[in-house]
């Protein structure tokens, strides 16, 4: 598991493939690696990827395989290119951001990038795959950083986040630009939650269930903003 705040930011060294495997040799900050051990996990721009060689203090070896390939953004990486990089939470830690398990759902394009003094904004394109799990100040995970959702348009496909300046001095963000892609994992509380109220009221109200959805557009909601609401009321302690 992973708490969502990025550690560092690390350099890949070198790439290569053999047997349909790719392997990345990645460069690290000086004391990122102290006590890392073979088999160890570190998220690498959200993509949990196993120790498979420790070649000095700074240096390591990981290998990914195709499928991860295919749905990250590790298939365009090259030497040279920076990467946010977290080490796995160790029991007990803080979760400042939000618990992640390092299991990429899908990659995105950045659609536009906007800076108003120290206010840094990206949008990113949002798929009818996933919308259902994207709401206004809700948390998603973009290349392994834990963020809070600023503005969703599910009928335009975005959605934005805000980065603050310490984010931005701590991760990648500022080297993207419009068109790179960027990891996305959904929060799976969230996920959770959607998917069982959506399996519920389609059980029980059946062919209504398109009625249904049709009221609450008409009141500017829908079936799985009720899934949204009703975690944020479970999770509501009286002060």
């Amino acid at each position: 598991m992973f708490t969502g705040i990025v550690q560092s930011i690390a350099t890949i060294n070198n790439v290569s493939d053999q047997g349909g495997i790719r392997t990345f040799v990645i460069d690290f900050q000086p004391g990122f690696c102290d006590d890392l051990e073979i088999g160890a996990s570190v998220a690498v721009d959200g993509v949990c990827l196993t120790v498979t060689e420790l070649i000095s203090e700074v240096q390591v070896k990981f290998d990914v395989m195709l499928q991860s390939l295919l749905i990250t953004t590790l298939s365009e990486y090259q030497p040279g290119t920076a990467v946010n990089v977290e080490r796995a939470a160790k029991d007990g830690a803080e979760i400042g951001g939000h618990p992640l398990s390092g299991h990429v759902d899908f990659k995105t394009p950045i659609l536009a990038v906007q800076q108003i003094e120290e206010n840094y904004c990206l949008r990113l394109k949002l798929s009818d795959t996933w919308k259902r799990y994207v709401f206004p100040k809700g948390y998603i995970a973009l290349n392994g950083a834990s963020l809070t959702l600023s503005a969703v348009n599910k009928q335009e496909g975005w959605f934005e986040v805000w980065l603050i300046p310490e984010t931005r001095r701590m991760t990648v963000f500022e080297q993207k630009a419009v068109g790179d892609h960027i990891n996305v994992e959904i929060e799976r509380g969230t996920q959770v939650v959607v998917d069982t109220v959506r399996d519920t009221l389609e059980e029980n109200l059946g062919a209504l269930l398109p009625a249904f959805e049709q009221l609450l557009a008409q009141q500017g909601m829908d079936i799985d903003a009720l899934g949204q609401n009703m975690k944020v009321l479970g999770n509501h302690k009286p002060q």
